[in-house]
């Protein structure tokens, strides 16, 4: 490890994290999950509707915990022997902020001392969303990994040592290729862990995956206010690097690969697919998709 890294850690080791910076709340819980460190597994399912949670967690040989603070939906119980824990993190890259960061801190902080755990534990963390395809042959109902993750919402531009954990090259390529206009975000490529890469690569299809700051417009759609730019999408379907192209859109799988790479942890994210957004179709009816994906996900991570 470098000299000035080793400083840094050291610092980092040292400081007393304020309680303005970490709140913990009277029942020794953090602010927003309302989870306690000993309730949190090493495996994370993150999923965006809370409903959710008890879908994945009903596919659980035992539960040890329930807890639900405003979106904040949490089960931690077993699969197939594997502890896994499974939490609903709401819609918006500003909630995985909020989840990723305190996730970390569950694991890494000591609540009583408040400062940085001398032996770092390191998390998976999988993201199982909805999404939409940006290109023709991508189906509905097809499960898609985000072996790289595109970052339309501007969060990890916020915080240090982003550019060590992004490709800097495809992003001046897409920035020139798109023409982006200078009232956006600056857009962010940031890869999953190729570990979880590995493991998925044989049952889902790999994929470039934006994460958008919202619904609407940061996707193209056009109900009553017109995109700034409504050629966007066509640039970024015909955008090609190294053979590569950009396949759907959500809207958190950036923020997720980005602090996580940051903070040392793996993560990924899979979609399955509800949207084809070339052929101007959408499906409803997705949840025998959706627990497939779910199904296919827990046997995998319990191989971890």
């Amino acid at each position: 490890m470098p000299i000035i890294q080793q400083m840094l850690k050291t610092m980092e080791n040292k400081r007393v994290i304020p309680a303005s910076e970490l709140i913990i709340n009277e029942d020794g819980s953090i602010f927003h999950l309302h989870l306690r460190p000993e309730q949190l597994a090493d495996i994370v399912i993150l999923v965006g509707d809370p409903g959710r949670v008890a879908l994945v967690s009903s596919f659980f040989d035992s539960k040890e915990c329930e807890v639900e603070s405003r979106e904040f939906k949490t089960v931690t119980g077993s699969y197939k022997g594997k502890r896994m824990t499974v939490l609903s993190t709401g819609i918006g890259t500003d909630n995985i902020d909020i989840c990723v960061t305190e996730l970390d801190a569950l694991a890494n902080i000591d609540f009583s001392t408040r400062q940085v755990k001398e032996e770092f534990r390191r998390l998976t963390l999988l993201r199982l969303g909805t999404s939409g395809a940006l290109q023709p042959d991508i189906k509905v109902g097809e499960a898609v990994f985000a072996r790289t993750s595109v970052g339309f919402d501007g969060l990890l531009n916020f915080y240090a040592g982003r550019d060590e954990v992004c490709d800097l090259a495809i992003e001046r390529a897409f920035m020139e290729h798109t023409q982006w206009s200078r009232l956006l975000t600056k857009p962010y490529f940031v890869d999953a862990d190729s570990e979880l890469f590995e493991l998925f690569k044989a049952s889902t299809r790999e994929g470039i995956t934006i994460a958008a700051p919202g619904f609407y417009a940061p996707q193209g759609r056009w109900v009553r206010l017109q995109p700034q730019d409504p050629n966007l999408n066509r640039k970024i379907e015909s955008f090609r690097f190294d053979g590569r192209r950009i396949t759907n859109f959500e809207m958190e799988s950036s923020a997720l690969a980005g602090l996580a790479a940051l903070m040392g942890h793996r993560a990924g994210t899979i979609c399955t697919i509800i949207a084809q957004r070339v052929a101007l179709d959408a499906c409803t009816d997705y949840k025998p998709f959706v627990r497939q994906m779910i199904i296919n996900a827990l046997d995998k991570l319990a191989t971890l």
